[in-house]
Order: C-alpha cells, then structure tokens, then sequence
C-alpha cells in the first residue's frame, strides 16, 4: 500500500509512482478568448505545438525517476566510503 517507500526509506517492494501532468497549454487550433478590454477575439498559436504528450512522458519520467535514484545512490556511497563511521562507537556499551 506504500508504494515501496516508507519514510523515505524503500521497504524492499516495488516502488509504484503516479505521475501526473498538466494539460498542453496551446494546441493547433483556433480557441476563442476574452482581451482584458472584455472584447471577444481568437487566439491562434504558432509554432509547433503537440496535442499530446503521452508518447514522450514515459521515457521522460524514467529517465528522471533514473537519474533521482542514481543520485541518491552516489550520495550513500559517498557518505559510507568516505566518511566511515567510528568503530569504538559500534560496539555495544558494557554496563
């Protein structure tokens, strides 16, 4: 039900995201509109402009996701490698 992650932490179960996007903001076609004199006009883009991203969100979220978890995985070698943890402090206290 986590996804994978639990306080940050990954749980060791598939980590599931979702993912969302916010609509295209032009498109090809005419839209009608309102100038901020409130008079009715058309606004036409130029320029491409595509109606969908769906073909090229998938690679593009991996590739992010890919690069997020390389990072993460650089940085924990980097602190266990290059700052060691003290032994004398890893050994159980004696009362």
């Amino acid at each position: 039900r986590s996804g994978g992650i639990q306080g940050s932490i990954s749980n060791g179960e598939i980590i599931n995201m979702r993912i969302a996007f916010k609509p295209t903001s032009t498109i090809s076609r005419k839209q009608n509109t309102v100038t901020r004199d409130k008079k009715e006009t058309e606004l036409i883009a130029r320029g491409r402009h595509d109606p969908c991203v769906v073909p090229r969100a998938v690679p593009m979220v991996e590739a992010s996701v890919a690069l997020v978890l390389m990072d993460q995985l650089l940085a924990q070698y980097a602190q266990c490698q290059l700052f060691p943890i003290n032994p004398d402090f890893q050994e159980p206290l004696q009362l």
